[in-house]
């Protein structure tokens, strides 16, 4: 009867799955929220690199599967004898595979002005959409040197050159634009500068500091390129009369420091007021791609010897839906030589997605505005994500929230 009694007792898993692949989880998005809600309560949490899809191996506790339910994530029981099965196969020599701890929950800055509408941004849609919490900064918390507080800073599709999104041959004379210049411009005085391209020079180079210091910066569309530009326009006017009330300098594209930028260099600035556009960097006008054909594939890399753009780059497709924006994609003929491609289009012969060091920190630059809206336009309607749990476009944004969690010594560069 004892017998009996002992061996009808449930076996308690040891390790929840959170399965990445196609097939088997029912929302990639908010197994996200769930790996971040498990850091936050102390777990343990593997990332199985390239192993279903870039799964993730946790703690198994009643608190953590209620949740699963609760959030509509797919999980498999694994034992003990099963987790130490699992982790032997992925260590092995012949497997481009690897389990990389992730130690804690990264604190998240969203740098974006306030009321920006839910059209605005892709990262800050996600992370509500998979429950990861962040705060939003502005100007004036970049300046007060608050970035230190934090592992993670996205910038939110900001225009650092001070030509207000080059917006102005559709849109100079509706009322968010005006009011939106008029905000800029007070803000930037407040802030002691005469100029909104002087103030958003300033916060760039706070943001660069951080980065170079050890932060990690994620950026997508016209954040990417125009932090560049601002970089290399340090002590230059190239902003135009309409824009800031005085002429630019002469010859300014000359004097360009190529040296001062993160991705980008030998570049072309755009001076037309009238064109919305930035620079030669950006393919949008270049592209000869259709909808039905517009797809980036990303790179394969070695899970053990390259975890880093492992990492970012793990998905349950190879090949991901392209999306347009200000800045659609990059020129490969203008990055620098450093610069790692992680998804391109070859056809096309652009870079969608890129990732480089800068001092002891790290970014990536992800070309496009919502990989889940192919043409979204200014007043178009908030993304669904509710309808998209499975977008791996959206996966890529959410691999870059969890890299800074990833522990040192298996991220070594």
């Amino acid at each position: 009867m004892l017998f009996l009694f002992v061996i009808s007792l449930p076996v308690h898993s040891s390790s929840l799955i959170i399965p990445m692949d196609a097939d088997s989880q029912t929302n990639h998005l908010k197994a996200y929220g769930i790996t971040y809600f498990a850091l936050q309560n102390k777990l343990r949490v593997q990332w199985l690199l390239n192993y279903r899809g870039g799964s993730f191996l946790i703690s198994d506790t009643e608190e953590l599967q209620k949740e699963c339910k609760i959030r509509g994530v797919s999980y498999e029981e694994l034992s003990d004898a099963k987790t130490i099965a699992l982790l032997e196969e992925i260590s092995s020599p012949s497997k481009n595979m690897e389990a990389v701890i992730l130690e804690k929950a990264p604190k998240i800055a969203v740098y974006a002005p306030s009321g920006n509408k839910p059209w605005d941004d892709a990262v800050t849609m996600v992370l509500s959409y998979a429950e990861i919490p962040y705060e939003t900064i502005y100007d004036e918390e970049v300046l007060s040197d608050v970035l230190l507080l934090y592992d993670w800073l996205h910038l939110h599709h900001e225009d650092f050159t001070g030509q207000y999104g080059k917006f102005y041959r559709n849109y100079r004379t509706t009322p968010w634009y005006i009011k939106e210049k008029k905000e800029a411009e007070a803000l930037a005085l407040n802030l002691g500068y005469k100029k909104v391209s002087q103030e958003k020079l300033a916060v760039a180079l706070k943001i660069r500091n951080y980065v170079v210091g050890g932060g990690f910066m994620f950026a997508m569309c016209s954040a990417t390129d125009s932090f560049d530009i601002t970089l290399a326009a340090e002590g230059l006017d190239i902003v135009e009369p309409m824009f800031d009330g005085d002429a630019s300098d002469a010859g300014y594209q000359s004097k360009i420091d190529f040296n001062a930028t993160f991705a980008f260099t030998n570049f072309l600035l755009e001076r037309d007021p009238m064109k919305y556009e930035f620079s030669s960097i950006d393919m949008t006008e270049k592209r000869s791609v259709s909808v039905e054909t517009d797809y980036f594939t990303l790179m394969d890399f070695s899970a053990k010897w390259d975890p880093i753009p492992a990492m970012l780059n793990q998905n349950h497709t190879a090949l991901v839906k392209g999306f347009m924006g200000q800045t659609t994609a990059f020129d490969p003929e203008f990055l620098k030589s450093k610069i790692l491609v992680l998804g391109e289009n070859k056809i096309n012969g652009e870079a969608r997605y890129i990732h480089g060091i800068k001092g002891k920190g790290f970014f990536t630059f992800y070309g496009g505005h919502d990989p889940e809206d192919y043409q979204h336009r200014v007043g178009d309607p908030k993304t669904e994500l509710s309808l998209h749990p499975n977008s791996p476009g959206y996966r890529l944004i959410l691999n870059n929230i969890l890299f800074p969690a990833a522990k040192k010594k298996k991220i070594k560069t």
